[in-house]
């Protein structure tokens, strides 16, 4: 298992679980922020029901999960093994969800179909590096398609999750992942 499989894994431990419902009442929807019921949704990927879109960084696949209940087509690509675990327990009755392990670039690469939307909230874009990241997403992106994200703002002196979302001491080197 990769560094970043096994900071995802020790994140995924410590974030607490999705809401059932936000405060709309509503038990899926769409987050690009790290504060509840905040900021835009779904819209912003321009995707009409049927379409094929791609989670780079799904998660506990709750983003996803919205968007097949659109009724898009949605894949969800996480490295790691235990957000996958959570978000089959909580979302894998979905229909129209596809939830899959593997890096972004690996699943890219093997991709055949292509997507109407690409976006990733706190996930792959943030973390991969973009010289390889988008051109492998461009090549999978239809025509007219949109590749929309969002991120943190960046840790000084730190790179990726290892760095920000592991909760480390003061003497701890933030770049090392310890085993």
């Amino acid at each position: 298992m990769t560094d970043t499989a096994i900071a995802w894994d020790t994140y995924s431990r410590q974030r607490p679980e999705r809401r059932p419902t936000n405060a709309a009442g509503e038990t899926t929807w769409f987050n690009w922020t790290a504060y509840p019921d905040h900021g835009p949704g779904a819209e912003l990927l321009e995707t009409p029901a049927g379409g094929r879109v791609l989670d780079l960084g799904c998660g506990k696949g709750g983003n996803a999960a919205h968007l097949a209940t659109l009724g898009m087509r949605a894949v969800g690509v996480d490295v790691s093994p235990q957000q996958l675990v959570a978000a089959r327990e909580r979302w894998g009755w979905t229909p129209g969800l596809q939830l899959h392990q593997a890096d972004a670039i690996s699943f890219l690469r093997e991709d055949r179909e292509g997507f109407a939307a690409v976006y990733s909230v706190y996930g792959a874009v943030w973390f991969t590096d973009p010289a390889r990241l988008l051109p492998a997403i461009r090549e999978r992106l239809r025509p007219g398609g949109r590749l929309v994200f969002s991120q943190r703002p960046p840790v000084e002196g730190c790179y990726g999750c290892q760095a920000s979302y592991i909760p480390r001491g003061a003497d701890e080197d933030p770049l090392v992942v310890k085993r």
